[in-house]
């Protein structure tokens, strides 16, 4: 079995993770690729939703500080490239690094591994700021043609019992912050503007 360094007095394990897609697919292969491990977490569930992944989970509970956890490849741990980063952060944060079999230039251990994700992490970033702008242009030109409209955050029931709180002498910032919505909220509801007109 391959061993880790001791780090603070835990000896650091190699951890191997697995996952196959659907019940009649076999993890052998991602096994076999893993080698020697002190500990071997294997799931068949769709990579989609890291909530569901009850054997990713108990791995991420189960990792210390100076164990390394190893992957036949970045898709068999996550699904996108932000779920990658996100669970990056997570084993990065508890001291744990990260080995991709078939991916070694994305090791988190290698200065060239913190370099590629490093650049991950910025096309991750251009890739939200452009989805936003996208949307930012999209509801210009919708209000300019007047199509949008956002839906009002309050119901016709909650602004008459905010208007009984107000008028009880709750001060609005209470009742506002009651409701979850801003103080400028409230007062287009209670005065019938905007979406409230």
């Amino acid at each position: 079995m391959q061993r880790g360094l001791e780090v603070n007095g835990h000896k650091g394990q190699i951890v191997g993770y697995a996952r196959v897609s659907a019940a009649d697919q076999n993890e052998a292969r991602q096994v076999e690729a893993l080698s020697d491990v002190d500990r071997l977490f294997c799931e068949k569930v769709s990579g989609k939703n890291v909530e569901d992944r009850t054997q990713l989970r108990e791995l991420l509970e189960w990792v210390r500080d100076g164990d390394k956890v190893r992957v036949k490849s970045p898709d068999r741990l996550a699904r996108s490239t932000r779920d990658l980063l996100d669970l990056i952060e997570q084993f990065h944060a508890k001291g744990v690094a990260l080995e991709f079999v078939d991916n070694p230039a994305l090791n988190t251990d290698t200065p060239q591994g913190a370099f590629m994700l490093t650049i991950l992490g910025a096309v991750a970033q251009l890739e939200r700021a452009t989805i936003r702008e996208r949307q930012a242009e999209g509801i210009a030109i919708a209000k300019r043609n007047g199509v949008y409209e956002r839906a009002p955050k309050l119901s016709a029931e909650q602004i008459a019992h905010a208007r009984e709180r107000v008028e009880a002498d709750v001060p609005k910032a209470k009742v506002a912050r009651d409701l979850g919505v801003s103080r400028q909220t409230l007062y287009s509801a209670l005065g019938g503007k905007g979406t409230y007109a």
